[in-house]
């Protein structure tokens, strides 16, 4: 398993939703940690109109092994059309909590 850790940031359109996927990557051993950050603002342009709307941003803590399987998973189970999923590398930060991440999603990898 590739042990670089990234994030991976998806927003969502309700607390119910992000509850929802946030528990749904977790016990598919796709990520370590999911943090909901909510009140999250969102301006972009969809389909030739300016949007904006407060959302629920999943901050999804795992590894670059597992990160293709997690995209398809929220992919398929997000109810946006075209959901946001864009995965930013970990550059540092606490030791011993990367490597308790890694270690949670080494210990979901089935033989």
């Amino acid at each position: 398993m590739s042990s670089s850790a990234v994030v991976v940031l998806s927003s969502c359109p309700d607390v119910d939703t992000a509850r929802r996927l946030a528990r749904g990557v977790i016990e598919n051993g796709l990520a370590a940690c999911v943090s909901i950050v909510p009140g999250v603002e969102s301006i972009y342009r969809w389909k030739g109109e300016l949007e904006s709307q407060v959302e629920h941003l999943l901050l999804i803590k795992t590894v670059l092994a597992s990160l293709e399987s997690l995209t398809a998973w929220l992919d398929e189970n997000h109810p946006y059309e075209l959901p946001e999923i864009i995965a930013l590398p970990i550059a540092g930060g606490s030791e011993r909590y990367l490597q308790w991440l890694r270690s949670d999603l080494d210990s979901m990898v089935v033989s």
